[in-house]
């Protein structure tokens, strides 16, 4: 059997990971992983697992994981389940690294500031809109 992980659940899991680990509350780190599942998935994986408990098995995974790093609790997860007989299968996107998310995360914060992001291929001599706004406020200012 196959379970699909979209981005937003994959997000969910590392961002739920990461505060656990800075605050040390695994509690809210196991409904945080539950959440990020369907209940049709949930269902799904308690009939094929021994316990028949997702909260359960939940438990057994955080107690296992190191507790230091977010893509190893996913690579464990994903084990785990595996071992139980489901493929969790995630968007393309979502097997990001966290470093790659968080440079996305940058590009967007920095753009909402305002800032203007240049690519490669543009040719950074050339005038901008934004310089002739400033040329044209210092032609009026003299």
């Amino acid at each position: 059997m196959e379970i699909y992980l979209d981005r937003r659940a994959i997000r969910q899991i590392r961002l739920a990971a990461q505060e656990s680990i800075e605050e040390g509350d695994s509690e809210s780190l196991r409904e945080e992983v539950l959440e990020a599942f369907s209940e049709e998935q949930v269902e799904e994986i308690e009939r094929r697992l021994d316990s028949g408990d997702f909260f359960e098995f939940l438990t057994d995974v955080l107690d296992e994981w190191g507790g230091d790093d977010a893509d190893e609790l996913l690579e464990l997860l994903e084990t785990q389940l595996a071992e139980a007989g489901i493929d969790v299968k995630t968007d393309a996107r979502a097997g990001e690294s966290n470093e790659e998310e968080e440079d996305d995360e940058d590009e967007d914060e920095d753009e909402e500031e305002g800032d203007v992001d240049v690519d490669a291929d543009e040719d950074e001599d050339a005038p901008t809109d934004l310089d002739e706004d400033l040329d044209d406020a210092l032609l009026d200012d003299e």
